[in-house]
């Protein structure tokens, strides 16, 4: 315990800290999530349209009952493919709008809390009669994750790219 002469306010600062940390990181892995899936689903997404590519391009005439029949199937496949990336898309969505309002309630509290126990630290510090070095109170943590673009964006672009057609 190095930091053992911390104040019950400073620690409850730094406390405060460490948990909007820990928000912000479980936040960004939900977000490689979605991103993982997205991409995933774009793949296969992909791999079945090729997949019909083929079949479409053989003349209809010439096609067999087994290839109408996989036609039909892999028709079948995109669309349920399709329907579960829009319903990952929406849910993402829905993810955003509730991280948004958390951002807004965490910052009221973050702003009612901690304020008056950095004022009462400067206080503290202000009467203390031997100088000690300032021990530096930050700013609560921004309330956005550290990333410039939400997952939401980026599932939105599907995959990152310009690889998927689907969109």
């Amino acid at each position: 315990m190095a930091e053992s002469t911390m104040c019950p306010e400073e620690i409850e600062v730094e406390m405060a800290r460490i948990q909007r940390l820990r928000e912000v990181l479980v936040r960004r892995e939900s977000e490689l999530r979605f991103m993982m899936d997205d991409i995933q689903l774009c793949k296969d997404i992909m791999s079945l349209k090729q997949e019909l590519r083929q079949i479409v391009a053989v003349p209809e005439k010439d096609k067999s009952k087994k290839d109408k029949q996989q036609e039909e199937e892999l028709i079948l496949k995109i669309h349920k493919l399709v329907q579960k990336r829009d319903f990952l898309v929406d849910d993402a969505e829905v993810e955003r709008l509730r991280e948004q309002e958390e951002d807004k309630e965490m910052a009221d509290f973050l702003r009612l809390k901690l304020m008056p126990l950095e004022n009462k630290l400067k206080v503290k510090q202000i009467h203390q009669d031997p100088p000690k070095p300032k021990r530096q109170v930050l700013e609560p943590p921004s309330n956005k994750p550290f990333v410039t673009k939400s997952g939401v964006a980026i599932i939105k672009d599907c995959c990152g790219a310009t690889q998927c057609s689907i969109m």
